[in-house]
């Protein structure tokens, strides 16, 4: 059982009968933070900060840098954590909070088909759970009685173009375009670090971890194809400007390719979940290219990058 500042306790099987999952996963309660808080309540010790850092070399499927802080993890962790820590103020959890509130989302191109918009950091594509403000509820009310039909997405932390669809028809023709692989994406990205080699291609799969969600994994029995190709396109001291192109679309999966040491071993400066955090995570989908889906057209979008 764990205890709380009010010393009240609660078993693992009954803080775990509230999750989706409804039972503790295996290792629950063994993580480094429960333990020491439940010290703390033994021993009638009041807990004023705690921060928990990876020590050591990174594990074979998920990413962890040496000294690097990590949160707890959600699926073990947390459930816990929420028990022991109550009725102790808290600092708010910047995940729950709305970072892209103040932003603007830039208008690119628009017509009766389509938009395609510059979407900025922090701004959702659609609605989350904690948090609704997001491109397709920012187009649902400019447009009304239009329907965004989104067709494909960017992570929160990512900006750069995006295109929704206007109706069925443009929303079908690009989808399809997008599961050809015909459409161009092409992400501009600072590494923290110096890649050697010039180019390349990256076949890492990936999976979400259950544990510790949205981290991602690298997985070769469950993971799904995950597929980058990358040039360098510039070096500093200590980092490397590179554009990437994903020939799939995993959740992260740029970050992780990056990021992980069977990758590039350089993390996206700014990736607060794969690497160190900073003001903004600069990896912006620059280049954006596909036909119309009523005139035929190709067209091509290009954003600056700001760094």
């Amino acid at each position: 059982s764990f205890l709380n500042k009010d010393r009240k306790t609660k078993s693992l099987q009954s803080i775990f009968s509230e999750t989706v999952f409804g039972k503790p996963p295996a290792a629950a309660g063994e993580c480094a933070t429960p333990k020491l808080l439940q010290y703390a309540f033994i021993h009638g010790l009041e807990p004023l900060a705690m921060a928990e850092f990876w020590w050591g070399a990174s594990p074979k499927s998920e990413i962890r840098k040496h000294r690097q802080f990590y949160p707890a993890c959600t699926g073990k962790c947390q459930p816990i954590l929420k028990h022991m820590l109550d009725g102790i103020p808290m600092d708010d959890n910047p995940l729950l909070q709305n970072h892209g509130e103040n932003t603007t989302l830039k208008i690119i191109y628009e017509d009766d088909s389509l938009v395609v918009v510059d979407k900025p950091a922090e701004l959702l594509s659609v609605p989350g759970i904690q948090i609704q403000d997001s491109v397709y509820t920012r187009l649902k009310t400019t447009w009304g009685n239009i329907e965004p039909l989104i067709i494909h997405r960017l992570d929160m932390a990512t900006s750069g173009l995006l295109v929704v669809a206007k109706t069925k028809e443009a929303h079908k023709h690009i989808q399809r375009q997008f599961l050809k692989r015909t459409v161009i994406k092409r992400y501009t990205a600072l590494l923290s670090g110096l890649v050697k080699q010039d180019e390349g291609e990256i076949r890492l799969p990936l999976r979400g971890d259950l544990d510790n969600r949205p981290r991602q994994l690298v997985c070769d029995t469950h993971g799904k194809k995950a597929v980058t190709v990358w040039k360098v396109v510039g070096r500093q001291t200590t980092t490397t400007r590179i554009h990437f192109w994903p020939l799939t679309g995993r959740t992260h999966q740029l970050r992780m390719h990056a990021a992980h040491e069977q990758g590039l071993n350089a993390p996206t400066v700014g990736d607060d979940l794969y690497g160190t955090g900073a003001a903004r995570l600069h990896l912006p989908a620059a280049y954006l290219e596909f036909v119309h889906p009523k005139t035929r057209e190709t067209l091509r979008f290009e954003i600056k990058e700001s760094f």
